[in-house]
């Protein structure tokens, strides 16, 4: 089963790209986030078309996230953080195939000591709440998503820049995602390979993408019992070389 996650980054900008995607990379499960669409706007019907069934959880202009599945029911649907009142629409879960996929768009939390900033470590508190619970009640665990974390100096271009007082990168930040792979969840990259300068996401200003100054902050985490199952991990580049693209590549992970 490969399970993909994609910020999109506007939806109704980037269908045709994702339908594209969908064609070529024929992903089982994919997470999208910053869909950007209300629900009564969003495509199901062509991507039903493309082979996919969905589930979404959208609001207009800003975030919304979707879990599409080829050929495959979705079911047990969750959408939000169960017990944390928010209006941003940045989670959603669904299970495909005995696999519960939880599926997140972090908040960004604008700079470190900002109102936005204390936000994002609340809703990282409830999220990692819900995961504990989560993981009782389905072992076989994907938690996937835009997480705006860098987990450490390897997933930045400039670690003298993206240091432990900026945002994304933050000492708070990055305990906040090592308290959620505590629960018993793996970076599924890491199961692979060390190497750094493997990046999700590259500015659209100052070439930046053909420069490789990037960050990974699109994360697929597995649970122990899918670690040994985990055949592949990686960033698939070749979305952001297209016209028009997502300033994010899709990162996946393939079960066996």
């Amino acid at each position: 089963m490969k399970i993909a996650s994609w910020n999109v980054n506007s939806l109704n900008v980037r269908l045709p790209q994702l339908q594209q995607w969908l064609q070529q990379a024929a992903p089982d499960v994919v997470g999208l986030q910053e869909t950007k669409l209300e629900d009564h706007r969003f495509p199901d019907a062509a991507l039903l078309e493309a082979g996919y069934r969905s589930v979404f959880h959208g609001q207009k202009t800003y975030n919304g996230v979707a879990i599409l599945a080829r050929d495959r029911a979705l079911t047990d649907v969750q959408v939000g953080i169960p017990g944390f009142a928010d209006d941003q629409a940045r989670a959603i879960a669904a299970t495909v195939d005995g696999v519960r996929i939880v599926n997140l768009y972090v908040v960004n939390g604008q700079e470190v000591g900002s109102e936005k900033y204390a936000y994002k470590l609340r809703w990282l508190e409830a999220v990692r709440e819900w995961l504990a619970d989560e993981l009782r009640r389905h072992p076989q665990l994907v938690v996937l998503g835009d997480f705006n974390i860098a987990p450490d100096e390897r997933d930045v271009h400039d670690p003298a820049t993206w240091n432990d007082d900026h945002i994304l990168t933050s000492a708070p930040e990055r305990e906040a995602l090592r308290q959620l792979l505590a629960l018993g969840l793996h970076d599924g990259l890491r199961l692979h390979s060390e190497e750094g300068g493997i990046f999700s996401w590259w500015d659209y200003r100052q070439a930046a993408f053909r420069r490789n100054l990037g960050l990974r902050i699109d994360l697929t985490l597995v649970s122990d019992a899918l670690r040994e199952a985990t055949l592949e991990a990686g960033i698939d580049r070749t979305p952001r070389t297209w016209e028009r693209p997502s300033d994010h590549a899709p990162a996946f992970v393939v079960l066996g």
